[in-house]
């Protein structure tokens, strides 16, 4: 009996032996091996966005600048001619001011019950309604220079005439032609000389 307590003891430390060694050696093998490669990234060229130039008219209102924004950027109109007498031809009817009525009243759009209304004097029912329509489906104010801007690129007599504007190189006098079958005035008055105004304050940036 005396042998068995020393067997078991030695068999212990084998048994022992036999699990901690391996466990030994691959925790070794692992701290020795090297690191695997690190992945670096591919490299993603950034894009970067084409600068357009356009045409700019510093000295203007902001009402002003904001209308021959939406002109270049809503149209594809980039004659210097052409934008001024559009820009001409949106002075002589309103100064800019979009809530005005016809005879100088500054009313809101529901208000203007006689006479034209708007940055283009819209005067018949057809066309003074259609703003409202307009606005009404797409969540625009029909007073508001946003609004009326947003209607007057995209109303269809404008549209009709605005392959005219885009790229023909025509004088102020040819352009001007071409706005009185977009507006129709009864009066011309300064339009013109508004126009030579914008042309020789703009300035290409």
């Amino acid at each position: 009996m005396g042998r068995l307590p020393t067997i078991i003891a030695i068999s212990s430390v084998v048994i022992t032996a036999k699990i901690t060694l391996p466990m030994i050696l691959e925790t070794l093998t692992a701290f020795l091996m090297p690191p695997p490669p690190a992945t670096i990234p591919p490299v993603v060229a950034a894009e970067v966005a084409e600068y357009k130039e356009t045409w700019k008219c510093p000295d203007c209102t902001p009402s002003e600048q904001f209308v021959l924004t939406e002109l270049q950027a809503k149209t594809n109109i980039t004659d210097l001619n052409a934008l001024a007498t559009l820009m001409g031809n949106i002075k002589q009817e309103s100064k800019f001011i979009p809530n005005i009525c016809e005879g100088g009243a500054r009313v809101s759009y529901n208000d203007c019950l006689s006479g034209g209304y708007g940055l283009i004097q819209w005067t018949s029912i057809g066309r003074y309604k259609a703003l409202g329509s307009f606005c009404a489906k797409y969540g625009c104010n029909p007073s508001s220079l946003e609004g009326q801007t947003r209607y007057m690129i995209n109303e269809p007599i404008f549209q009709r005439v605005l392959p005219e504007f885009e790229g023909y190189g025509y004088t102020i006098p040819q352009y001007m032609t071409h706005a009185y079958y977009w507006l129709g005035w009864g009066i011309k008055g300064n339009r013109e000389v508004y126009a030579y105004d914008y042309k020789s304050k703009m300035v290409m940036v």
